[in-house]
């Protein structure tokens, strides 16, 4: 039996609610701002998880440190 993932039906139907609300239109560049959407808040619970020791966290995301370090910084999370 497959194991359900939680996280993506969140994602799923929280997607479907947001172009239900859009209305008749359809919103430009939406891979851009989901991923905005959900990267700031995967680091910072990423940091949080990690004590914020920057190499523990990049190796949990599976990204170099130099990587984590932009993007904290565009994020304005340091």
């Amino acid at each position: 039996m497959k194991k359900k993932n939680n996280l993506a039906e969140s994602v799923r139907d929280h997607l479907t609610q947001y172009l239900s609300d859009f209305g008749d239109g359809d919103p430009s560049d939406l891979h851009s701002m989901v991923i905005q959407c959900v990267e700031k808040p995967l680091l910072e619970v990423a940091m949080s998880r990690a004590a914020g020791n920057q190499s523990r966290a990049a190796d949990m995301l599976g990204i170099t440190r130099s990587t984590l370090r932009k993007k904290l910084v565009a994020y304005d999370l340091l």
